[in-house]
């Protein structure tokens, strides 16, 4: 039984909501206080600023999904594997709560100096864990020898752009959006030769 979600909770989802609709400048602290159903000063006692609201809605979304990652970067799996599970986590992920992760995306770059180190040191760490596997992946004669630094950034920028077009009510399903990714970045990544058949290669299902 799924429990009803806090004034905190709340709060947290109709920003990000907002915050990717009308953008973060675009929105006011008295404008979100009137969709929660509370009041500004309510508010303020959650949040002391739009930016510290902002900061937590980045900060949780990519504390929830490292550990995922984090989990496939450092298992005994071959590389080919592991980038695809990693890439099939990212994606799902990203369709599972657009809103908050398009605040990481688009809203990030409003962040006030203090708050900004953060958000670069979880971002920079997220991304180690795609560059690890990658980098792995050409030691082995596996990925194709290239920048494992532009190739993650090509990786993540296709699975991010879920978030501008997924419909939950479209044409294809989450897991099959997420599936084709981990297959299209694997056969991409691959060395032709030894790129294996993407019937051999498994797919984490996220929980």
């Amino acid at each position: 039984m799924t429990s009803e979600p806090t004034t905190r909770e709340r709060i947290r989802q109709e920003a990000a909501a907002l915050f990717r609709e009308k953008g973060f400048n675009g929105t006011s602290m008295a404008e979100l206080a009137s969709e929660v159903g509370i009041t500004k000063s309510s508010l303020y006692h959650h949040f002391p600023s739009k930016q510290a609201l902002l900061s937590e809605i980045i900060e949780l979304t990519v504390n929830r999904v490292t550990p995922l990652v984090h989990d496939v970067a450092h298992s005994d799996l071959p590389p080919a594997e592991r980038l695809s599970r990693a890439v099939y986590i990212h994606t799902v992920e990203a369709m599972r709560d657009r809103d908050a992760v398009a605040c990481f995306m688009e809203e990030g770059r409003f962040l006030a100096p203090d708050f900004m180190a953060a958000h670069i040191r979880n971002r920079d760490r997220y991304e180690l864990l795609f560059r690890q596997i990658y980098e792995e992946g050409v030691g082995l004669g596996v990925f194709v020898d290239q920048d494992p630094g532009l190739a993650v950034k090509a990786i993540l920028g296709m699975c991010n752009s879920v978030v501008r077009w997924y419909r939950p009510d479209g044409s294809r399903s989450a897991d099959e959006i997420a599936t084709e990714f981990s297959r299209f970045t694997v056969r991409g990544a691959a060395v032709p030769q030894l790129m294996p058949p993407v019937e051999e290669i498994a797919h984490e299902r996220s929980a």
